[in-house]
This record gives structure tokens, sequence and C-alpha cells, in this order.
């Protein structure tokens, strides 16, 4: 029977990253979700140095579900970017890390469109082939929506299609089980929650800021941001102390 809450003794993050990228100028909205190639190489040695094992949602499940314990961390990408491949790839495999890149179905080649209105440049996701070879070297792919949609903004039949859909439209590009879910600019309600769960989703995360505890719900599950002006003592205070636990909302 699939878990519904976590049942982990110690506090695991879910790291949340979105493009591996130098930051834009000033005048570019949203920079702080541009962490820079240099940067994340630093912090997944850091990560390494402590001890921890980078790990995708799949391989995370054991040990938020407690049957396995470890010093690990989730590593988790949202949109699909190229850069993810091309910059944040090599990185993880030269830890033997791995991770959960969260994938809008119908960009697939394309580029963030529904940034446009807030001023993000348009940057090249990855493409079929491309999101297959991001699978064949050891990462996984999740599920976002397919058209990055505010659920909270479209009736239930929409959000139904955009969240099994999305599923199935993954699968036959990856010929792979697709697990996993993320909220789309991390809004939601409960009904949200059950046609993820009723998709069949293992997990789904958000933008709810804190380290997962056990008990939490596995359809809404907390994560660690690392943003562009993410120092690596932040990076540590966030890994490894309450920090990012005070930052959560009611």
């Amino acid at each position: 029977m699939q878990s519904l809450h976590t049942a982990n003794r110690v506090p695991i993050p879910i790291l949340t990253y979105h493009q591996i990228a130098p930051s834009p100028d000033r005048s570019a909205g949203f920079r702080s979700l541009y962490v820079a190639p240099a940067a994340f190489a630093r912090q997944m040695a850091c990560l390494h140095l402590l001890g921890y094992q980078g790990l995708s949602m799949s391989a995370l499940m054991p040990y938020l579900r407690g049957e396995r314990v470890g010093r690990v961390v989730g590593i988790s990408f949202d949109d699909g970017y190229l850069n993810n491949l091309s910059q944040a790839l090599p990185v993880l495999n030269r830890y033997g890390f791995s991770s959960t890149c969260y994938v809008v179905s119908q960009y697939l080649g394309k580029t963030n469109e529904w940034d446009r209105l807030a001023g993000i440049a348009p940057t090249p996701l990855m493409n079929a082939a491309q999101l297959r070879e991001w699978r064949q070297g050891g990462q996984e792919v999740g599920a976002h929506t397919r058209h990055h949609v505010h659920l909270t903004q479209n009736d239930a039949s929409v959000c139904n299609d955009e969240i099994g859909l999305c599923k199935v439209e993954l699968e036959a590009v990856i010929d792979a089980p697709v697990r996993h879910f993320c909220y789309p600019y991390g809004e939601y309600s409960a009904e949200h929650l059950a046609q993820v769960r009723s998709a069949g989703f293992d997990s789904a995360t958000t933008t709810l800021r804190s380290r997962c505890h056990g008990n939490e719900d596995m359809m809404h599950l907390p994560r660690v941001p690392v943003l562009r002006a993410t120092t690596l003592p932040l990076f540590w205070l966030k890994l490894s102390t309450a920090y990012e636990d005070r930052r959560r909302l009611p």
C-alpha cells in the first residue's frame, strides 16, 4: 500500500533549483532563481564533503517512509531547463548523485513562455531527446503539469487533465514511469492533492519552505529553496539546522 505520510525520524531537506546559469542583468525578473554553475558545483561538493548523498525523489522515498536511515538530501529542479542537462548533470554524475527534474510536458524543446509576463528571459527547455539523455545520465523525470498552469485558477476538469495527462505524455517520451509531481507556482488546494494522488503519483512537492519531517502528507512535501544569493554558510544552515523550518508558513 502506498504511504500517505512520511515516517522519517530526522528532518530530510529536499533542495529546489530552477536554472543553473549566470544571472541576467538587474533589469530582469526573478534573478534569484538563477544559480551560477560554479556555485552549484561548490554546493554539490559541500554535500559530498559533509557526507550527504544527493537523491532523486524515487531514491529518497525509502528514507521518507522510514524504511531506511542515512545522511541524505533530495535534489529537485523545476521546469526542465536545458541548462540543467548541460551544467548540473556533469556535476551530479561527478559525485554519484541523482535528482528529479519536474518537466512541463507540452513545452519540450520550447522556452519558459509562462514567465514572459513576469519579465523572465526566455530560456531553452529540454526537448524529448535531451530529456531521455537526462534520464540515461542517472536522473529522474517528474511532472509539472502540461502547460505550467495556475491550478487554483482553473476548473477541476482542466486541472485533472493538466496533472494526469502530463504524466502520460512524459511517460511516453522517456518510456518509464513518472512517479512524482510538483505544483506550478506552489499553488494547490485539497482537491488538487486528491487529483495528484488519484493520477498515481507517489509524492508531490510544493514551495512551502521547510525540511521534510515525520508525518508530512506525501502530496504536499515542503522543500528548501537554493537561490542566487545562497552562500555556502547559508547552504549549510538550510541543510543542517532549523533555519528553513522556521520559515514555514502556517
